[in-house]
């Protein structure tokens, strides 16, 4: 097992348990203010400091926490689930209608970024965290689409797939029974880097106004509010950012650590 995958295990568990354990315990309530005591920095009482409302930093982070992974989950799941099935029925039908439909479709959509997307949605329906999970859900489906067709095309001229076609068994059969079960290792990959895209996306959407909406902390608009006090209370932005980073840097070497440990060619490649 490589250090790349400990490593990020170990940041991607400390984030994990941070919002696990905000759903029972906080310092104190993330929502209570105290004006004389605003921007107080690091301190015995409160660990990280408090905003410019006097809520304990230490415990919005925690319960940001819980609202980022949320978000995130929820969008790579619904990318994951509508994505694969696609990708999955475009490559059993190569060169077909429905694979030029998927495709195009597909191209349709990483037209628009994620925050467009998610601008349109909220102009309609307004601003919110289901509003951010669809939008960001709706960009992952064409990444998942793209990577399971990729994958999924390079074993339809397998072996073992010519003969599951001799036996009589359909498409959608050999789809879910033999390709998928050979492009999990990649999806799973690709699942934990889309997570942490996912993280930005949501921090970046709630940044601008349109993520989770107060009084859920997020790490996004905390940033946001922290921008006009930056020169004399520079833990606002300091704090919220590092946790951002932390959780990225985390997925990101989990990722490509479990790249390595699921894939055995880059396993005897770094032996």
């Amino acid at each position: 097992m490589s250090r790349n995958l400990i490593l990020g295990a170990m940041l991607s568990s400390l984030v994990v348990l941070a919002a696990l354990v905000s759903f029972v315990w906080t310092p104190f309530d993330y929502t209570a203010m105290n004006i004389p005591g605003k921007l107080q920095t690091p301190n015995a009482t409160h660990w990280l400091g408090t905003d410019h409302f006097g809520r304990d930093m230490f415990s919005m982070i925690m319960v940001g926490a819980r609202t980022s992974i949320a978000v995130a989950l929820v969008a790579v799941g619904i990318g994951m689930g509508l994505g694969v099935p696609l990708g999955l029925a475009a490559a059993a039908r190569k060169g077909s209608w429905l694979d030029e439909l998927i495709m195009r479709g597909n191209d349709l959509v990483f037209a628009f970024p994620s925050l467009v997307i998610a601008i349109l949605i909220t102009a309609v329906f307004g601003a919110g965290a289901i509003n951010a999970i669809i939008a960001i859900g709706i960009f992952n489906i064409p990444v998942f689409a793209r990577i399971t067709r990729g994958a999924a095309l390079s074993l339809w001229e397998r072996e073992f797939i010519m003969a599951a076609r001799v036996a009589g068994k359909s498409a959608t059969r050999i789809s879910f029974e033999h390709i998928l079960p050979n492009v999990l290792n990649l999806l799973i990959v690709q699942g934990t880097i889309q997570f942490s895209l996912g993280i930005l996306a949501e921090a970046a959407l709630s940044y601008v106004g349109l993520g989770a909406q107060p009084p859920t902390p997020s790490w996004g608009r905390m940033l946001a509010d922290s921008q006009t006090m930056v020169s004399f209370a520079p833990h606002l932005a300091l704090i919220p950012g590092c946790a951002i980073i932390v959780t990225v840097l985390g997925l990101n070497l989990m990722g490509d650590g479990l790249r390595d440990w699921l894939d055995p060619r880059l396993r005897v490649a770094r032996a």
